[in-house]
């Protein structure tokens, strides 16, 4: 192990739980509580990073699926797409309301005609 490098051990609990030294968090920033990301590099080391905002979970569901063999993206994209039908479909079912409402307010408060309003 070279100079710059440091070691420490510790415990995994029985659900898989480790306690991250704080010397390691302070150095890397890691807020408590807070969430870190596990990251395989191509020489198969494990590199430990903060996730301080939402683009830094960018490409951690990578690779995974849904019980149904679906990616994260797919799976938004199907979401959004019954969305979409769901908002359309609300659109069309409520649209004549509009009309009626005006009906209504017509038909309690009469426009007056502009020679009525001279008069």
């Amino acid at each position: 192990m070279s100079e710059t490098e440091s070691e420490k051990v510790v415990s995994v609990s029985s659900r898989g739980q480790a306690t991250i030294p704080k010397e390691f968090r302070e150095e890397l920033g890691i807020d408590t509580p807070g969430r870190v990301k596990f990251i395989r590099t191509e020489e198969g080391d494990i590199v430990v990073r903060p996730i301080r905002s939402v683009t830094d979970l960018r490409g951690v569901l990578e690779g995974k699926t849904d019980e149904q063999g679906r990616s994260a993206t797919e799976r938004l994209q199907e979401e959004r797409t019954a969305d979409k039908a769901s908002e359309e479909e609300l659109r069309q079912r409520y649209a004549g309301d509009d009309e009626a409402d005006e009906r209504r307010t017509a038909l309690r408060f009469p426009k007056r005609s502009s020679s009525t309003l001279n008069h």
